[in-house]
């Protein structure tokens, strides 16, 4: 019985800690229903392609060490040296956020983060 308890349990913890990966067209959805469709001249194919490429669709996606110190995060694989802090509660950066939440399966955030990198003068050439 005890052991029964205890493999519910684990398979309760991985199930909590498994990544959301979209399907593209749960994706194209979602990133229309954002906004991004026509943002700061970009396409929903742009974002689809991008995410693609970035993370596979994975939003528990965590890259190694960037050439500028940083790491990229989640969906939109977001680097840590420019647009958010690898500390929690310390909201620096370009983005004003905390890059652990870039990790987790509500994109609204980082849909939020991407608008900002969007309106910089580099845009997409960002990634």
């Amino acid at each position: 019985m005890r052991s029964q308890g205890l493999v519910a349990l684990l398979f309760f913890l991985v199930s909590v800690n498994e990544a959301k990966v979209f399907q593209r067209c749960e994706l194209m959805g979602l990133l229309q229903k954002a906004g991004m469709e026509g943002y700061y001249g970009s396409t929903i194919g742009d974002w689809i392609c991008l995410t693609f490429y970035e993370s596979r669709f994975n939003t528990r996606s965590l890259g190694g060490r960037n050439p500028d110190g940083g790491r990229n995060y989640g969906l939109f694989q977001i680097n840590s040296h420019w647009w958010c802090s690898t500390k929690k509660g310390r909201k620096t950066n370009g983005c004003h956020a905390y890059c652990g939440d870039f990790l987790d399966d509500d994109i609204k955030d980082d849909i939020e983060c991407v608008k900002v990198i969007a309106r910089q003068p580099s845009r997409l050439n960002a990634w």
